[in-house]
């Protein structure tokens, strides 16, 4: 958790996701974009690299990641968009159980 953001009243934590996946760290800067979604539990947002566009998706525009690649339980969906695959992660399962268990116990 990078820290927490305060959307309206309402404590959000932020999710630095660049560990997770491997990646080289950086620092956050004024220019810095955030991803604000939903998990089953709280809401949270992600750090992003940079955002280009929002696309909504028919359910059938969505394969099941099992179709293209085994063992990618952090994922529930794949599809297609103009510059290549979209992955489509599942933020319920993308963070650990301790992980969630620190966050809610930020929050209360």
């Amino acid at each position: 958790m990078l820290g927490v953001l305060d959307l309206q009243g309402v404590i959000i934590p932020v999710i630095n996701l660049r560990k997770r996946f491997r990646l080289p760290e950086r620092p956050i800067g004024c220019d810095d974009q955030f991803l604000v979604a939903r998990t089953a539990k709280f809401p949270v947002a992600l750090a992003v690299d940079s955002t280009h566009e929002v696309v909504r998706l028919s359910p059938e525009a969505v394969v099941k990641p099992e179709a293209i690649v085994p063992g990618t339980g952090h994922l529930c969906g794949v599809t297609r968009h103009a510059d290549g695959l979209v992955l489509i992660h599942d933020l319920d399962t993308l963070l650990f159980p301790d992980e969630e268990l620190q966050i809610a116990e930020a929050l209360a």
